[in-house]
């Protein structure tokens, strides 16, 4: 099979559960950045030094394929999606709170803001909590054509939180001190 095809060469592009429309559609949009998403979690994987980060993200990829085919295939006009879609696991979302209550309890509590950045694997990271929220926000675009968006926003919104401490977490675990914002750095000299 040749990866290309040609049948996007006007604009277009076909979804998985049939019919077709403009590369710029917010369905479109949505699943996109949901693939850029699971792009940036594939850095983050390479990048964070901790194994249990490391497997966590990965599991999380999985379900982000997930996530896109869903988004990639609207329920035709009865309401029944294409029966090849896998289904998002919802218990992921409490399983993502678990794992962030856990890393809490390592973490000193967050009393400021803080910087994206520290060591490669938390940079990576926090990288993808933005791309992250970019994605729920076309999910939030989509919702009202998108029956399954009160999941699928859930899962995203608790994905982001999830990424947030897992950089913090990275950071913790290789000895690097969270970056504090300050409201005044040219006060103290820095630039």
């Amino acid at each position: 099979m040749k990866i290309y095809t040609r049948t996007g060469d006007q604009g277009e592009t076909a979804l998985f559960g049939g019919g077709r429309v403009p590369k710029c559609h917010p369905r479109v949009e949505a699943y996109g950045t949901v693939d850029e998403l699971n792009a940036q979690l594939g850095r983050s994987v390479v990048a964070v030094a901790d194994p249990e980060v490391r497997n966590r993200l990965r599991l999380v990829q999985h379900d982000l394929f997930a996530l896109g085919a869903i988004l990639a295939s609207p329920p035709d006009e009865a309401g029944v999606r294409n029966p090849n879609v896998p289904s998002l696991p919802e218990h992921r979302i409490g399983q993502m709170e678990d794992w962030m209550d856990e890393a809490d309890r390592e973490l000193a509590p967050l009393r400021n803001f803080i910087l994206p950045g520290g060591t490669p694997g938390a940079a990576e990271l926090h990288v993808g909590r933005t791309v992250c929220r970019r994605a729920e926000r076309g999910v939030v675009e989509l919702a009202p054509e998108e029956p399954a968006s009160d999941l699928l926003i859930r899962y995203l919104n608790r994905l982001s939180d999830l990424l947030f401490t897992l950089a913090r977490l990275e950071n913790r675990r290789a000895g690097h001190e969270d970056v504090v914002w300050n409201k005044n750095p040219d006060a103290e000299g820095e630039t």
